[in-house]
């Protein structure tokens, strides 16, 4: 290393300037998101069996669904919800397994089992990952008198094909509107009149409407497809349709039923802001630039709004991409204001404006390697790891600063020495304990490869990035520094006479409490105590929160409301929401819901986009919502969240933080149960949407077949059903091709929409003559209040209590619900509660983690042995680097903030910085023995090092407080992380200064200067 900085000077600083311009390009080529890519292990199953009761449903589908995907590798669990004619199964499966394949697998199951399955069942199979749920949603709106077939035509053939072509678009969502029908309403009495039966109308629809192939016909060298085109193009003929000619008359469609242009039957209601509307949203591509795509997205609106009809117009209700830009830019701001507020600290202590600067230019640099890195490796641009970059940014100052300020030191102590010479003596010098503290800080990270689930899945990213960065931090520090603090240098020589040396300024209140050790383990106990009372104490969460601006209201109304019913409900609430001053605006589905589910008409969503410039955070807001419809439509059963929140709640094990499981055999007991269970939740103070998980399907019409009496008039039951059906919603009988466009013919009884239970009982039938006889007659009416979802994880039948969380954390929420139960509620032989939700994944986080900070320590101990060689002095620093972690707590205590898994990582990240500490500080300890005695030589190491450690602490802090302060969308994720780490490096300086020099002195009390013992490495 021989004159290596002066000798390579000049193509270091070339290779520095490349990563400056590297750095700021690959920025701008980053892929940029929320969160980074991950693949979640979900793979969701729906079946669709038409409207089978729950128990059939449960036998003929459920169940051997079930058996066949239990069969898969690497399946953890399954779970399954099934309801009247539908079934929706969840198959959990291991963090590290292959999910195409795994998806694969499901999918070659079911197909070998698709022969024992009912006919007619539709079976789709998705993995569920963020990349389903919409980025981008539009209301498509108008204040003309369009109908809503128009609109929907227009949604469809105008606006869906224009927006796909945006690149990174996955899919075009619409929603709402309604579809063209060709309806046939049937009149019963002119049926009856002309001997017209269903069957026959039927049957002569299918021997009409079709085209089919004749075969070849090959005429000399030409070879001709022959085909019998028979279709309808129009309404008129399809009204000319001939039903019947007895060779005295002619019977066409027109002459015994109404035929007319009709909306299709569907039970969704879809409102944006209070109208009718016609929602458009946009899914993107797994890997695409969320940033990018919105921007060409918002341009190509632009465009598209041009062609379209006038008093047309497509407006934004969310974008999420307004979250993500705010979000990033907010963690950016905290990197850039907490480093020139440390800066400003080094200049305070140096003195040295060449010293600030260099610590200056080297952290851009640090930085832009970083990123350079990260885009080799596909990492995107995301909270998570602009995050990691702003946490790590303490650390990176912290490298800096010991660096320069030794230089600075060196050239105090030698002021007629060339710069040269001065950096190749201090980078020497420290080069030993730069390469032991810096391992010491990256170790700490490497356990967390070993964190599973969701947490790690992020968390991982997190540390890596660390890694990365201070990686980065130390090859720029231990290259590049030197040489930009020799650029910034004058190229003259200093004399002695004009500069004096200056000698390092003994401390004497170092001495005075070395030799008073009782004072260190007075604060050696205090810090433990703290920790012993301040623990139990703390609150406690899952993944840190974040306000996002933005919030989902999943309702329910009563099982069985009709759709009319529901909607008024719905529009009552609507009027409450609106006059919430943060709300600027929603869209409402009723019968659909965002992402994949199974959705009764009963049942839907809101998406409620708040203002930007608001008093009153989320949370706040949706207590004031809440509390409102509460009071005003009691019958609604409601559910509260935030978007991205809830996205990660449906792609994990449960959406609400609170689920308490109920397991047994018999239904109904399960239903007591969770309905006592429910009753002790929803009394603890903290609890909110607290939910029993009983969901009926609502109330039906059995219609049960006379057998003897449908053989005796000739019918079949499958005739039987079919005049039932098109006394209802109808039957569709074919489709007219119309340009791009397919519309139904549906056949339907003409006062179907007016038609009550008993008006049912009295329903006319076609009889093979022609005549009419009440179904009374044939059949059997039986009114059935509606039968109970049927839930199941692992094969076994539950109950499921669901709550969420409202000013109040997890952790105690969870204690007391524990408590009440245990005291409150008993369960029967061969029943027991299983408790999952966010608890599930914060007790297997917390246990994960605490196995990580033991192995931390530990391979900390590890590097500090293999640098020092003595036991003793590694586990004297491995020691004061746990007891760090007291100081985490008490900043987290102080400020409220809950121990989750950011916080804890923030302990974690602790350890390695004290031990990195006192490492320097050990290092200048050591050398001095070969010189001073013991005494003087912890008070010349604590002097020498007295000010580079309250530059590093005060710095780190200063850098820090912007992400502890929370400011901004998106900083509230790592402001738990930065408190804890603020708290850590309070704490750690009277460790460093005080307890560490006293217990220095009383472990080498016996040592003499000279000792071999300890000779430079």
């Amino acid at each position: 290393m021989k004159n290596y900085f002066v000798t390579y000077k000049n193509p270091v600083t070339a290779c520095l300037f490349i990563i400056l311009l590297g750095g700021i390009f690959v920025y701008s080529q980053f892929k940029t998101s929320l969160f980074p890519e991950i693949t979640f292990p979900k793979i969701k199953i729906i079946a669709d069996a038409g409207l089978q009761p729950v128990d059939k449903m449960m036998v003929t589908v459920t169940r051997p669904l079930e058996n066949a995907i239990k069969q898969i590798p690497d399946l953890l669990t399954i779970r399954s919800a099934t309801s009247r004619g539908t079934c929706e199964i969840s198959a959990f499966m291991d963090w590290n397994s292959n999910i195409d394949l795994s998806k694969q697998r499901i999918e070659s199951s079911i197909t070998e089992i698709s022969n024992t399955l009912p006919q007619g069942v539709q079976i789709t199979v998705e993995k569920m990952n963020p990349s389903i749920l919409q980025v981008i949603g539009y209301s498509l709106e108008t204040n003309t008198q369009r109908s809503a077939i128009d609109m929907k035509m227009l949604a469809l053939f105008t606006i869906k094909p224009f927006l796909s072509q945006v690149p990174g678009v996955s899919d075009v969502r619409i929603s709402g509107g309604k579809q063209k029908e060709y309806w046939i309403r049937l009149n019963r009495s002119k049926m009856g009149t002309l001997g017209i039966t269903p069957d026959v109308i039927t049957t002569a629809l299918a021997q009409t409407n079709f085209i089919k192939s004749n075969g070849y016909l090959s005429d000399y060298n030409m070879l001709y497809l022959t085909v019998t085109d028979a279709t309808v193009h129009s309404l008129e003929q399809l009204k000319s349709i001939v039903i019947s000619n007895n060779g005295k008359r002619i019977i066409q469609l027109k002459d015994f039923a109404d035929v007319a242009v009709k909306e299709a039957i569907e039970f969704t209601r879809i409102n944006a802001n209070g109208k009718e509307s016609i929602l458009v949203a946009i899914i993107k591509q797994p890997n695409a630039n969320l940033i990018d795509l919105s921007d060409q997205m918002a341009s190509k609106v632009k465009e598209l709004q041009k062609i379209l009809p006038a008093g047309v117009v497509l407006k934004p209700y969310y974008v999420q991409a307004d979250f993500v830009q705010e979000a990033i830019q907010s963690v950016t701001e905290s990197v850039w204001i907490g480093l020139l507020l440390a800066i400003f600290v080094s200049i305070l202590f140096l003195r040295s404006l060449k010293a600030s600067m260099t610590i200056l230019l080297t952290i851009p640099i640090t930085i832009c390697l970083t990123l350079i890195w990260l885009f080799q490796i596909g990492y995107t641009l995301n909270i998570m790891t602009l995050g990691a970059i702003a946490a790590s940014i303490g650390l990176i100052i912290d490298d800096a600063i010991v660096v320069v300020e030794q230089i600075q030191r060196t050239h105090e102590e030698h002021p007629g020495e060339p710069s040269g010479r001065l950096v190749h003596q201090a980078i020497r010098y420290l080069f030993p304990a730069m390469v032991g503290s810096s391992i010491s800080t990256i170790v700490i990270f490497i356990p967390f490869e070993w964190m599973s689930g969701v947490a790690g899945s992020y968390f991982k990213v997190l540390t890596n990035t660390m890694i990365i960065t201070l990686l980065c931090s130390f090859f720029v520090t231990w290259i590049g520094l030197p040489v930009i603090y020799l650029l910034l240098s004058r190229k003259r020589k200093i004399s002695a006479k004009e500069a004096p040396a200056v000698s390092v300024k003994k401390q004497r209140w170092v001495g005075a409490l070395i030799h008073r050790p009782w004072i260190s383990f007075v604060l050696i106990m205090a810090m433990v105590v703290s920790v012993v009372l301040v623990l139990p104490k703390l609150a406690t969460g899952f993944l840190p929160e974040m306000d996002e601006g933005s919030i989902v209201l999943d309702y329910a109304s009563p099982p069985g409301t009709s759709l009319e019913e529901t909607d008024r409900m719905l529009r009552q609430a609507e009027k409450l929401i609106v006059k919430i001053p943060e709300v600027s605006g929603y869209s409402r589905r009723t019968g659909t819901q965002l992402g994949f589910f199974i959705t009764e008409p009963n049942t839907g969503d809101y998406l409620i986009q708040l203002r930007k410039d608001r008093t009153r955070t989320t949370d706040e807001v949706i207590a004031d919502i809440r509390k409102q419809i509460e009071s005003t439509q009691p019958a609604l059963r409601i559910d509260f969240g935030q978007v991205i929140g809830d996205m990660l709640g449906d792609l994990m094990t449960s959406v609400q933080p609170v689920s308490i499981r109920i397991f047994g055999n018999d239904a109904n007991e399960l239903k007591s149960l969770s309905a006592q269970v429910a009753a002790v939740v929803s009394k603890v103070e903290g609890t909110a949407d607290v939910f029993n998980g009983v969901v009926i399907a609502g109330p039906s019409v059995n219609i049960i077949p006379d057998f003897d009496k449908l053989a005796q008039f000739g019918i079949t039951p499958a005739s039987l059903q079919y005049q039932i059906q098109t006394s209802q919603e109808g039957n569709i009988v074919g489709t007219i091709l119309e340009k791009e466009q397919t519309p139904a013919i549906r056949i339907i009884d003409s006062g179907y929409q007016h038609r009550s239970v008993d008006q049912l009982a009295r329903l006319p039938i076609f009889l093979t003559s022609g005549k009419l006889k009440p179904i009374s007659e044939l059949a059997t009416i039986q009114v059935n209040a509606g039968d109970a979802e049927i839930k199941r994880e692992n094969l076994q039948t539950m109950g499921e209590v669901t709550a969420r969380l409202e000013n109040r954390d997890l952790g105690s929420v969870m204690k007391e619900i524990q408590q009440k139960l245990s005291a409150g509620v008993f369960l029967p032989q061969g029943y027991h509660i299983v408790y999952g939700g966010a608890y599930a994944d914060q007790q297997q986080s917390f246990r994960e983690l605490l196995f990580i900070l033991m192995a931390s320590s530990l391979l900390v101990f590890a590097v500090i042995l293999f640098l020092f060689r003595d036991f003793r002095v590694a586990g004297l620093i491995i020691g004061l680097a746990v007891l760090g972690i007291s100081g985490s707590y008490l900043a987290l205590y102080i400020t409220g903030t809950p121990l989750n898994v950011g916080s804890y990582t923030g302990l974690i990240m602790i350890v390695g910085i004290i031990g990195e500490n006192a490492i320097f500080t050990f290092l200048q300890f050591r050398d001095s023995l070969n010189t001073m005695s013991v005494d003087d030589s912890v008070v010349f190491a604590i002097s020498t090092r007295l000010r580079p450690k309250l530059m590093t602490a005060l710095g780190a802090v200063i850098a820090l407080t912007p992400l502890a302060l929370g400011i901004g969308r998106g900083a509230q994720l790592h402001q738990p992380l930065a408190i804890a780490v603020i708290g850590g490096f309070i704490v750690a300086l009277p460790i460093l200064l005080i307890i560490l020099p006293a217990m220095l002195r009383l472990l080498f009390r016996n040592r003499r200067p000279q000792t071999s013992e300890f000779r430079q490495i």
